[in-house]
């Protein structure tokens, strides 16, 4: 089986958000990976909806930046988000409270 990669990982949240957590929710949360698979990738929030922006956004309300490793290591449930926050794998700018939403946004797949 291929290696999942990290753009299929945002293309996978977009499409298997918590429609119910995303109720009434304006903001865009942004990806910044560097590494292996650089690039950036925003999810936009609107009245519910989720949009994937490939590329990202200028001026996101939450923005991550961290490894394509660890990002990987993050969404495969190797490594947790807050151990990387806290131990410096992950950075983040923007509003703490939207960023403490991912979670119930975007539950783990059993």
């Amino acid at each position: 089986m291929d290696q999942i990669k990290a753009a299929d990982t945002f293309k996978y949240m977009s499409e298997n958000y918590n429609a119910a957590a995303a109720k009434g929710l304006n903001a865009t949360f942004q990806w910044e990976l560097s590494g292996d698979e650089p690039g950036k990738w925003a999810l936009q929030f609107v009245d519910g909806a989720c949009t994937l922006i490939e590329g990202g956004v200028e001026k996101p309300n939450v923005n991550f930046k961290l490894s394509s490793a660890d990002w990987l290591a993050i969404t495969s449930g190797k490594l947790n988000p807050m151990n990387a926050f806290m131990t410096g794998k992950m950075k983040m700018d923007g509003d703490m409270g939207l960023a403490m939403k991912v979670q119930s946004l975007f539950p783990q797949p059993s």
